[in-house]
């Protein structure tokens, strides 16, 4: 008896062992880890900074040295020869370095664009009088809170990332804009590449709202921020004569997709979501949950042009949800409407005098995909097949 106790208490210490054994094991991947990425990050930021200090160098050398560009030639076989296992020594990174300086340094991009203008040696003087003046006008605060925003950002942003920025925008506010966003929403090369090629800048903030009458601030600017128009919706290969509820089934399916158009903070809801007011049954395209926000976000789908009484159905969403769902703690509701196309000024001139923070904004249908994937897709008869389905 004595000796099956003992055995049952063994196999009872064996199992506890093992389960705390499993529990630790689980936290120490996760710290190793963690590890990785810090020191993943770590690397970047400081080969990033050497990078930097690197192109600031050549600036310099070429323009009071007088080192032409063939000096970058010599310069990569030098860095090849000595540092075989790294990547980067190339001329070609090299010229990359300098232009990546000259973009993000605008005193000497001022600088390099007198002297390029200016042959004359005598003028050379004045370029330096320039600098001077531009220094002077510079307020400190101002430079210590730019270089505190480029140490909190810029060196923590990849370098392919910042090749292709620096490929794509010749504007400095739309590099420094998608490099924000990049570290802001953690975008892979791929995500920003098309984020760009949707020119997002130019979208981002843009919808028609009463924002500054309904919230007060900051939200208010919070929520212009989170608009965009037009919105760039992907139906890949889906026909664009679409009714609503086919558009608003296709999105559901590809939610992750449609949730990254509309940006950082949405928490989808679900679509069709069903709403009880005076005994009567009424549906919401799509809600959502901005996190930022702290706010429901009511999205209306509409597969026509506006029409002034679309605002008339979403106000009355927007105030549904306020009195259904709305709990302690959380701001008023938004409503989006999302039409396939607008007149600016109808909206505005709808907008005025509705007290329900609303937005109105277009979308563009996109379908630019490859022959070889289009190839890969199920027809269009296929799809509205399989999106009849879903609505049954």
């Amino acid at each position: 008896m004595a000796e099956q106790e003992n055995t049952t208490r063994d196999e009872q210490n064996r199992q506890i062992t093992t389960l705390e054994y499993k529990n630790w094991i689980g936290e120490l991947k996760q710290r190793i880890r963690q590890s990785q990425i810090k020191a993943a990050v770590k690397v970047n930021t400081e080969l990033l900074q050497l990078y930097w200090q690197l192109g600031g160098e050549i600036v310099e050398k070429q323009q009071n040295a007088k080192w032409g560009d063939g000096f970058l030639k010599q310069l990569s076989a030098d860095l090849m020869a000595e540092f075989p296992e790294m990547k980067g020594w190339d001329e070609r990174n090299l010229r990359r370095m300098r232009q990546w300086y000259l973009t993000y340094n605008q005193e000497v991009v001022f600088r390099a664009q007198l002297v390029s203008e200016m042959a004359d040696e005598n003028t050379k003087q004045l370029v330096s009088q320039l600098e001077n003046e531009i220094r002077a006008q510079v307020v400190p605060e101002t430079r210590q809170q730019l270089v505190g925003n480029i140490q909190r950002n810029f060196f923590s942003v990849p370098w392919g990332h910042h090749v292709l920025i620096m490929q794509r925008c010749k504007d400095l506010d739309k590099a420094l804009f998608y490099i924000h966003q990049t570290v802001e929403n953690n975008w892979s090369r791929s995500v920003l590449d098309w984020q760009m090629d949707s020119n997002l800048f130019e979208r981002q903030g843009k919808a028609v709202s009463n924002f500054t009458h309904t919230l007060p601030e900051p939200q208010s600017d919070l929520a212009q921020q989170i608009t965009k128009d037009p919105y760039i919706i992907d139906i890949m290969g889906v026909r664009q004569a679409m009714q609503e509820r086919e558009l608003e089934a296709h999105l559901d399916k590809h939610i992750s997709q449609y949730l990254l158009e509309l940006g950082k903070g949405f928490t989808y809801y679900g679509h069709q979501v069903h709403l009880k007011v005076g005994n009567e049954d009424f549906y919401i395209d799509q809600l959502f949950y901005h996190v930022r926000l702290h706010c429901y976000v009511v999205v209306e789908l509409k597969a026509a042009a506006f029409k002034p009484e679309h605002i008339g159905q979403l106000n009355f969403y927007v105030n549904a949800v306020n009195n259904l769902m709305r709990m302690d703690g959380d701001n008023p509701t938004i409503g989006l409407l999302i039409c396939k196309d607008k007149n600016d000024v109808l909206a505005e001139y709808t907008l005025q005098g509705v007290n329900s923070p609303i937005g109105v904004s277009s979308m563009q249908i996109y379908e630019q995909l490859t022959a070889d994937f289009k190839s890969s897709l199920p027809s269009t008869e296929e799809i509205e097949e399989e999106l009849r389905k879903m609505e049954d």
